[in-house]
């Protein structure tokens, strides 16, 4: 039997309109979640946007970033930074594929500002170490420039690498020999205030060579030496900072991904 071309056409978009890739499976009798806006399995839920997933880093070459990812350092600039004393140029070396912490800088800051997202960013510590416990290799990751998370050589040495600076000990020590590269992976969600107060805290999640070391952990407020600040109003969105604290420590890869909340694009 032959068909025409108007049957044809027919045909495919009924077949399409069947199809699970043209529409996702659900239900609509099924009950409310608390949101208000979905049935449990509602097939009328918006699809997740696509991210195509990067490539994971080896000792020898950095991996690349999701396809979503805004990349902070590639290895090649930066562009990206500027310096913490005064806002020029950031003055930290870059060669060969990453970055060093030039002494008596200062630290550096993304021009770019964040609220909540996914840090990535890969570090390595001076080989031969120098110096013991917060004397060796030391640095720091800063969300917001006030919210430390520990860079540290803690490798057969009682330090605190991933701790969050002043307030959590890491759950555990997974660091590498000094000269080896380690990754950190943040979830950061930044805290809210309303009317000038605090209305959530900030939280953190942090894998350090693919080991949890801290576990949605509950920020007290900015990170102090020797004190506790509490936490003051300030925006929804502030700049990373990495910490020159004397020591040669070198970074790679960076990479920061914005988090939004379900169903937002």
């Amino acid at each position: 039997m032959r068909l025409n071309l108007p049957v044809l056409l027919v045909l495919t978009a009924a077949c399409a309109a069947l199809s699970p890739v043209a529409r996702a499976e659900g239900y609509q009798d099924t009950p409310m979640l608390p949101d208000g806006k979905w049935h449990v399995h509602d097939g009328t839920r918006p699809q997740p946007v696509v991210v195509a997933p990067g490539t994971f880093s080896t000792p020898e070459k950095p991996g690349a970033p999701p396809s979503d990812a805004v990349v902070l350092f590639d290895g090649t600039d930066l562009s990206k930074w500027k310096s913490g004393k005064g806002g020029g140029p950031a003055a930290w070396k870059v060669q060969d594929g990453y970055m060093e912490v030039t002494a008596k800088t200062g630290d550096i800051l993304t021009k770019d500002e964040f609220g909540d997202c996914q840090l990535h960013a890969e570090f390595c510590e001076p080989n031969p170490p120098s110096g013991n416990g917060q004397g060796r290799g030391n640095s720091g990751i800063f969300f917001f420039g006030m919210y430390e998370i520990q860079v540290l050589d803690c490798y057969n040495n009682p330090s605190y690498a991933g701790c969050v600076y002043g307030q959590y000990p890491p759950l555990v020590n997974a660091c590498r020999k000094p000269g080896e590269w380690q990754v950190y992976d943040v979830v950061w969600t930044a805290p809210r205030f309303k009317d000038g107060k605090l209305e959530s805290p900030a939280y953190v999640t942090i894998l350090l060579n693919g080991v949890v070391v801290q576990n949605h952990a509950q920020l007290l407020g900015p990170s102090g030496h020797k004190s506790r600040p509490p936490y003051t109003a300030h925006g929804p969105k502030g700049p990373i900072k990495l910490q020159d604290h004397g020591n040669p420590v070198r970074y790679r890869n960076i990479w920061v991904r914005p988090l939004k909340g379900y169903d937002e694009k």
